[in-house]
């Protein structure tokens, strides 16, 4: 990738140009000069918006435009036998990895900060994203969920500032170019790729490599493996937390209102900042907070446009996502998919009003479920009534013969009230004749759970 100049290709295809990050891309070419087009199994509000910007986008393979390309850009979801693929590589047209060709384009602005951890990572983003736009600083975003505020999930600006989401997995976030970088915590996850937590933070040790000396490092001080990654860069650093007083932006003072939203003070070096006001749930989004207040201050915004982009963000979609009520009872839909996840969902549920809770569990990939087997039931058991539906494989196959038992037998041997339910249709009716008024419903899981509070609010 060292001699890659992404100038030198004026047209490129992309495939799998629906994919959350891969049409944010598309957008990014398109406002860049590039002649844009691409292919995609399915349509989605996501392809319909593209073809209403102009990027011709067909449903199906489209070796015509394919042929056209100078370079074809295809998403970790296509395998090396898509008839595309193929093709391009009969017509000797070069191709590249979404992650890669992200990574390139993380080269084109003066200023690329991007959000990193192993949990918050869509928040964080979301809250950086909306202070700079309140800051008037025309910003180019990609996040990795729907973001009201730009209607999609990405927004392209001038090219001073491009804020990202940088994710870990297959360490991509190794093949950005990143000004300035934050690291919200590094956690269990995604072992099937890296089978140790060393090897996770191996991993944040190379990507805090990557910064350039006029750069900038902001860290979770709460988070003992996040401290240990200042030395490896020469970058400025700043560190933030609730529990540790040792920091460069603490939060103090914190008063938790009926839904479970925070008020508190922010001291900078230890002198008073101001207060700050969020409106999502959670003592873990004070965390996510003042990671983004650290970073904007650093950037010289205005601690106005800081307090009111994070008292605008109301949440990204599936973060803590309010779906509708039935008969009394309210349903909230989350993406958590990790034990540490699903317990700061049942920490913000508890400073919520509500008569019993309720957790509609979908586990993400069989080896993730087997390996925090332990972790899940110990999470999930913070809530009244747990129903466990199939495992989402996603890119996997179930080598290790876990079930969705498994996890509720490990609930009820520790006293819980869990159940085993299969199909979404099943549990939606299950809900509607056991939830009572002012229960609280949480669907939660990063794959088709989704649909399943509309089911019950329908």
């Amino acid at each position: 990738m060292e001699n890659f100049n992404i100038y030198n290709y004026k047209h490129i295809h992309m495939i799998g140009i629906g994919g959350i990050s891969m049409s944010g891309i598309a957008e990014i070419l398109v406002n860049s000069g590039f002649t844009v087009t691409g292919s995609d199994a399915s349509q989605s509000d996501i392809t319909d918006k593209l073809i209403q910007n102009g990027i011709t986008v067909s449903i199906g393979h489209d070796f015509v435009n394919l042929r056209k390309a100078n370079l074809v850009v295809y998403s970790a979801a296509i395998k090396q036998d898509d008839p595309e693929l193929v093709e391009a590589h009969k017509f000797n047209i070069p191709t590249i990895e979404r992650g890669d060709f992200l990574g390139q384009i993380t080269k084109l602005y003066k200023d690329t900060i991007c959000i990193s951890g192993t949990h918050g990572k869509t928040t964080t983003t979301s809250m950086v994203s909306l202070c700079f736009l309140e800051a008037e600083k025309d910003p180019t975003i990609q996040v990795g969920a729907i973001l009201k505020p730009i209607n999609g999930n990405y927004r392209v600006g001038n090219k001073d500032y491009l804020i990202i989401e940088a994710c870990e997995y297959v360490e991509s976030f190794l093949k950005f170019f990143p000004k300035s970088e934050i690291i919200l915590n590094m956690d269990n996850d995604h072992l099937d790729y890296f089978k140790t937590f060393e090897n996770i933070k191996n991993a944040f040790i190379k990507y805090v490599k990557l910064l350039p000396e006029d750069g900038l490092l902001v860290l979770n001080a709460d988070d003992d493996n996040c401290l240990d990654l200042a030395k490896y860069t020469s970058a400025k650093t700043l560190t933030y937390g609730i529990n540790n007083k040792d920091v460069n932006f603490l939060a103090k003072n914190l008063v938790c209102d009926n839904r479970g939203c925070y008020q508190f003070d922010v001291y900078k070096d230890g002198l008073f900042y101001d207060i700050f006001k969020l409106s999502i749930p959670g003592v873990h989004n004070i965390l996510n907070a003042l990671a983004c207040i650290a970073l904007c201050d650093a950037y010289s915004l205005n601690v106005d446009s800081i307090k009111n982009g994070l008292f605008k963000f109301s949440g990204a979609d599936r973060r803590f996502e309010y779906v509708g009520s039935y008969n009394g009872f309210t349903v909230y839909d989350d993406y958590a998919h990790h034990p540490t996840e699903i317990m700061s969902v049942a920490n913000a549920c508890k400073n919520i009003a509500h008569n019993k809770s309720w957790a509609i569990f979908q586990s993400h990939t069989y080896s993730r479920t087997k390996l925090l087997l332990e972790d899940f039931a110990k999470a999930l058991s913070n809530f009244d009534n747990i129903i466990i539906t199939e495992i989402y494989a996603a890119r996997e196959t179930n080598q290790s013969g876990i079930k969705p038992q498994d996890l509720v037998d490990k609930l009820v041997s520790s006293g819980k009230n869990a159940i085993y339910i299969e199909k979404f249709e099943d549990i939606a009716k299950y809900i509607k004749e056991n939830a009572e008024e002012k229960d609280i419903v949480f669907t939660i899981g990063a794959g088709t759970i989704t649909k399943l509070g509309r089911m019950i609010c329908n």
